[in-house]
């Protein structure tokens, strides 16, 4: 039987045959730009990989080896809790061809280190195989077993996050498709039924306490030919005073655990340790604190790092536990101790040799920094252990923690200041009335806010809202929308998630008014400025209720470029100052930080200039605002009519001739609040408090004439 193609048959075969055609060719030009740097090998391209996400790389018609980027792998969080995406080259046999930075958010490579450092270092990972233990070498002690690449002064937490992305993403990859195919074996664990009783010199002697001792002369000759050089040198004749004596031990084991912390502290910390997470302690003594005085953003310990099965472990703020003391008989006094938590994501293995290594830091500019790294090994008695056979089905890794939820885990005391900040917020606008009758009290927590807008809020955890979040927000509601993108960044999802609420509660002058960091530096000024009586300018109401318009404009182009690019639209929304004020801090190309300065400037002369007719993030907010629930702030039915104390009042105009507020307008300053209660300005209110006065005033007359004297008075009594 012979079957007749319909001519809409036809047509679909054709037209599909051209999108595969045209998609064929776009891949090609695409790959004609990064092929070379990826895979200088490979003169073309195959159809791409789902599972794993991979595109095949050919020369001569065949397969040399795949392509991948990071980011579809094994995204990593890096400095700016964002992951560095890059694209990877790998051969059949797991050999790293070349790498290429794609894109990232660090904030720190934005501001004074060039692209092409990036590009550097990515480059020394090609001819890396996957076999191998790689390591971002920091120390110029070369061990046997691990391949060292350089560092980037100034951002290594950055680059210790790509090398990890680099070299995570091609395990994985080599083990879906079968390039890896050596017997691995399970973790080791420990034997919590064995327990002996032991001093700290046996602990010392049988390798269960690992050491590292540095010289200040040491620590120097570290730093030769290096541009630290000659930096913070030691003085002639001190080179053999200790820089720092430091020891470390694996305390899951019994025998030292229990030895080291006493009963009932190792208790507590076996009690606290989840499934599959370990116990480090590391204790020191000397001049340099292995810890430091403060921590990178994300409360990363950036001087201590783990190295063990090929990958590099840093610890957070979350990881660290107090040490109280070392029980231990004979145990040295130490200056400085703690505990440090493994995390399950980490799949440590005490049954391999691991190494701690200390780095050493020395300023040598304004952003330039070098690095020393101090290592040793430690190796867990095996008769401390279970030590499983190797089974070759072991090979697929099994990340059983989101991501997202790590991040979370590294900003706990991000969260913990801005749910506090949020929740004293939250206490002002449910108890405005009670405040605004306490002028002085309100003022002064109001400006302290705003002081921790911008230094907490913006500055320090960079979580300035923008109008990129709304467009990019609009875009996921119609493509791939995921909540674990949007939890990526948790000060971002809070503050998002609490301005969703004061929407539908209060309107848009809650985040604009309390909560923008710009907008917050505009307020700032304005007050200094109105304190020191600088004069103001004011448009009249016609031309500003005009003007209102122009965010609006600039809001919906934005949106109409971001519906072609939203890449675009990301450029044309610099006409937020947000990135170069905030992000940034004014470090920035000149133009950029002129615009922002101008925009401050004005502000001492027309309060808030920016918010009132350019944001396009407050005309973005307004929009929703519209269907909010409540309206808290009072008015009198005199005002307007005559009475305009508040309408004069507003240093954002946001109220109209007539008394009304507008809430699309309105910053939340309540300082109308603060006019409408008192009894000394606010004209029904005076009259009131007037009436009160008069009533007091008869009713005390009353009760005089009422009152009985208790004394007669009389002549003489002659």
């Amino acid at each position: 039987m012979t079957s007749v193609l319909r001519p809409w048959r036809v047509i679909q075969t054709l037209l599909m045959a051209v999108a595969l055609l045209a998609s064929g060719l776009s891949t090609m030009a695409q790959a004609a730009e990064w092929l070379p740097v990826v895979f200088p090998e490979a003169d073309a391209v195959g159809e791409p990989i789902a599972e794993p996400p991979v595109v095949p790389v050919l020369r001569d018609g065949e397969t040399v080896g795949y392509v991948f980027e990071t980011n579809d792998i094994a995204p990593i969080p890096a400095y700016s809790g964002h992951p560095v995406n890059m694209r990877v080259g790998m051969t059949l046999d797991g050999r790293i061809t070349g790498v290429e930075v794609l894109d990232h958010s660090e904030p720190i490579m934005l501001i004074g280190i060039p692209e092409t450092v990036l590009d550097d270092f990515v480059g020394q990972y090609a001819g890396k195989s996957v076999r191998q233990k790689v390591r971002v070498g920091l120390s110029r002690q070369q061990r046997e077993g691990y391949e060292h690449v350089d560092a980037v002064s100034g951002a290594t937490v950055t680059v210790v996050v790509m090398g990890e992305g680099i070299m995570r993403s091609a395990r994985r990859v080599a083990r879906e498709l079968d390039i890896l195919e050596d017997g691995v074996a399970e973790p080791a664990t420990v034997r919590t039924d064995l327990f002996e009783e032991a001093s700290w010199d046996d602990l010392v002697a049988e390798g269960a306490v690992g050491h590292l001792h540095l010289t200040r002369g040491e620590v120097d000759e570290a730093f030769v030919g290096t541009a630290a050089e000659g930096v913070e040198a030691t003085p002639e004749g001190r080179e053999d005073e200790t820089f720092i004596d430091l020891y470390f031990a694996y305390l899951n084991v019994p025998t030292v655990g229990r030895n080291l912390l006493g009963e009932r502290q190792f208790e507590q910390l076996m009690e606290g340790l989840g499934e599959d997470e370990h116990a480090l302690a590391i204790m020191a003594n000397g001049r340099y604190s292995f810890k430091g005085s403060g921590f990178v953003r994300g409360g990363i310990y950036d001087r201590i790092m783990i190295h063990h099965g090929g990958r590099t472990d840093q610890f957070h703020d979350a990881d660290m536990r107090r040490l109280w003391g070392i029980e231990a008989e004979g145990a040295p006094r130490f200056a400085e101790r703690d505990i440090f938590i493994l995390r399950e994501e980490t799949r440590f293995d005490p049954g391999q040799a691991w190494e701690l290594e200390l780095l050493v830091r020395r300023q040598v500019g304004a952003l330039d920094t070098e690095f020393a790294g101090f290592d040793a090994e430690l190796k867990v008695p095996e008769r401390f252990l279970e030590i499983p056979e190797p089974v070759a089905d072991a090979m697929l890794e099994a990340e059983t923690t989101q991501l997202w939820v790590s991040v979370w885990e590294d900003r706990v005391t991000h969260i913990v200041v801005l749910g506090a900040g949020l929740g004293l917020l939250t206490f002002i606008l449910l108890f405005q009335d009670w405040l605004a009758k306490r002028p002085r009290l309100l003022h002064t927590i109001r400006y302290g806010f705003l002081v921790y807008t911008v230094v907490f809020i913006g500055w320090y955890a960079l979580a300035q809202l923008s109008v990129v979040n709304i467009l990019t927000f609009s875009h996921a509601l119609f493509t791939d929308f995921q909540w674990s993108n949007f939890l990526m960044d948790p000060m971002m999802f809070l503050l998002w998630s609490f301005v969703a609420v004061t929407l539908l509660l209060w309107g848009r002058g809650v985040y604009c008014g309390w909560l923008c960091p710009f907008g917050a530096m505009q307020e700032l000024i304005s007050a200094v400025a109105l304190k020191l009586k600088v004069p103001q300018f004011e448009l009249p109401f016609a031309v500003h209720e005009r003007l209102w318009a122009l965010k609006y404009i600039i809001l919906l182009g934005l949106f109409a470029l971001s519906l072609q690019s939203l890449g675009q639209a990301e450029i044309y929304a610099e006409v937020e100052p947000f990135k170069t004020a905030v992000l940034l801090k004014f470090q920035r190309e000149w133009g950029f930080v002129l615009y922002a300065v101008v925009l401050l400037v004005i502000s001492a002369f027309n309060h808030k200039f920016y918010c009132r007719y350019v944001c396009p993030l407050g005309a973005g907010l307004a929009i929703p605002a519209r269907i909010r629930l409540f309206d808290w702030l009072r008015r009198h039915k005199e005002c307007g009519k005559p009475c305009q104390i508040c309408a004069n009042e507003c240093h954002i105009q946001a109220i109209h001739p007539d008394g009304q507020i507008n809430p699309n307008e309105c910053h939340y300053c309540l300082d109308c609040q603060i006019t409408y209660h008192n009894d000394r300005k606010c004209p029904p209110m005076v009259v009131q408090r007037k009436k009160r006065e008069k009533t007091t005033r008869l009713s005390s007359k009353a009760a005089e004439a009422r009152r009985i004297p208790a004394t007669e008075v009389g002549g003489d009594g002659g």
